[in-house]
């Protein structure tokens, strides 16, 4: 029987108390306290003040846009980032590395000037704005543009979560299925996408906390109209430079607690997956 308290693994390495207060006290100091401050902040207008503040309607307005668009970028992201680790494990071809290397494209640019080269792209002038124009389509300055750029910027997060999942999944497996007369549709359902769950729905998470939070990237594509292109990012800078660093921060609790919930469900679902399909454990 384990005794009453000890809580650690026993290893060969010693150290563990020096290393587990240095990583209480980073923790700490990084995540936790700034995010105590923030709700500490936030609760100085009184409950129905921070009420008043979250329920406004251009901040339920701004919070629908934000987290409805990141989730549709972040959905889309899995089916696409899932078919480009695919292809850039399963297959070569001329140009491969260059590929490859391209995906992380996202990591390095400069937001604002990811978001400045889409606006120059999807704006009614632009080179695509301009051909769906004429159809009275309108990419830019809509909730489809920041979904486009929510999907630029969060691909990279789905492809390097998958990537390394399919390189230790091994092509035999497959073959076995194939040749106990499994189909390719029950290969890829019952074989190959039990094994990658945990880590779809991890890049799923990562590219949906990326996209939430983005703002270089959108401001400038999103148009920024109240009520149809702002998302809340955009309207916690104008709360700040009004000077209502409490309104601010209402806004930026509101997002940190719809954020940290819908990750704690992606991560039951991701811990069930792994306990069902016995892959990750």
């Amino acid at each position: 029987m384990k005794p009453f308290g000890r809580f650690r693994q026993p290893s060969v390495i010693p150290g563990f108390g020096l290393t587990f207060g240095f990583t209480i006290a980073y923790f700490s100091l990084i995540i936790l306290v700034p995010m105590i401050a923030l709700v500490i902040r936030s609760t100085g207008l009184g409950w129905n003040g921070f009420w008043a503040a979250a329920l406004d309607p251009r901040v339920v307005a701004a919070l629908r846009t934000s987290f409805s668009t990141a989730l549709i970028a972040a959905a889309i992201n899995v089916v696409f980032g899932t078919l480009i680790a695919w292809v850039l494990v399963r297959y070569r071809f001329p140009g491969r590395r260059v590929f490859d290397a391209m995906v992380d494209l996202p990591f390095a640019l400069p937001t604002a000037v990811a978001g400045i080269a889409l606006t120059a792209i999807y704006a009614p002038n632009g080179f695509i704005g301009q051909l769906v124009a004429p159809l009275g389509w309108r990419i830019a300055y809509t909730p489809i543009g920041i979904t486009i750029a929510m999907v630029f910027i969060g691909l990279p997060f789905v492809v390097r979560t998958i990537q390394p999942i399919l390189e230790e999944t091994s092509k035999e497996v497959e073959e076995v299925s194939a040749t106990l007369g499994a189909n390719r549709f029950q290969t890829i359902s019952r074989v190959l996408l039990p094994s990658l769950a945990p880590a779809i729905l991890t890049g799923f998470a990562l590219a949906f906390a990326r996209a939430v939070g983005e703002y270089g990237s959108v401001i400038f594509i999103a148009g920024n109209i109240p009520f149809v292109s702002e998302i809340a990012p955009l309207l916690i800078v104008i709360r700040l430079e009004e000077f209502n660093y409490a309104g601010a921060a209402v806004i930026a609790t509101v997002m940190l607690a719809i954020s940290f919930a819908m990750l704690f469900v992606i991560n039951l679902i991701q811990a069930w997956s792994r306990r069902r399909y016995g892959y990750g454990s």
